[in-house]
């Protein structure tokens, strides 16, 4: 028998809106979070190696330059790094680089949830609309007539539509879910072994609040030790063979 699309959705009392509502959103929630992750590694790659071959020249103004001017999430992850760099003492540095890392890695999860939650949920949905659809149907029969099996069948088959929608949508909402938290925890990763280099990097710099030592002279190595310098012992030999000439 051929229902039309109103038909379809009243069935189980209202409960395959809820499904097909559940369905939307994790489909949305799947388009978002492929957006969202699309080309990030590519992205984070790209920044962590401008940033880690400026470092290894000493440029550390043209590697916070390009984290300031690069859109991708680890830029602000680095700029804490660059931020603190010279002001705290290194162990601070690293924790509050890592601090940062940890805030894009929670963010790669956002509205995650609804996925999980979804996968849980839908199946009840769909059990419950079943349910009540058999309620109804058993509702419209008449106990002092005789009911033939063609008169439940064809209610109690409507009925099971909403227990087999819930557990398609389902399946769909865990596998985006599995799919989503796998790339994600591939990110954080990949992301936490490109900090490690960075931070390697960066404290091996030095900083513009920490002055180069320079060379001390040969004449400030002498007056350390109490020793003449070189250009006192010439002056002093030549002052004793003047004498020699003088006597």
């Amino acid at each position: 028998m051929k229902q039309s699309i109103w038909e379809l959705m009243s069935h189980g009392g209202g409960a395959m809106w809820v499904v097909v509502g559940f369905s939307i959103i994790a489909l949305a929630v799947g388009i978002e979070r492929a957006i969202a992750q699309w080309n990030f590694v590519a992205r984070v790659r790209a920044l962590a190696e401008t940033v880690t071959k400026a470092l290894s020249r000493g440029a550390i103004e043209a590697a916070r330059g390009a984290c300031e001017n690069s859109p991708s999430p680890i830029a602000d992850v680095f700029l804490v790094g660059f931020d603190k760099h010279g002001k705290v003492k290194p162990d601070h540095v690293v924790t509050a680089v890592h601090r940062e890392r940890l805030r894009v890695n929670q963010a790669l999860k956002t509205r995650q949830w609804m996925l999980g939650t979804i996968g849980a949920t839908a199946p009840f949905v769909g059990l419950f609309g079943t349910v009540v659809g058999i309620m109804t149907a058993m509702d419209d029969l008449d106990p002092e007539q005789t009911v033939k099996l063609g008169e439940i069948s064809g209610p109690i088959s409507s009925a099971l539509i909403v227990t087999a929608a819930g557990i398609l949508v389902a399946v769909e909402a865990v596998i985006l879910f599995n799919y989503f938290s796998q790339r994600a925890n591939r990110i954080a990763t990949e992301m936490k072994l490109l900090t490690d280099e960075f931070l390697e990097l960066l404290l091996e710099a030095p900083s513009d609040s920490q002055p180069r030592k320079s060379k001390p002279s040969d004449s400030d190595r002498d007056s350390d030790s109490g020793r003449p310098s070189k250009s006192e012992t010439k002056r002093t030999k030549g002052d004793d063979d003047g004498d020699r000439e003088a006597a």
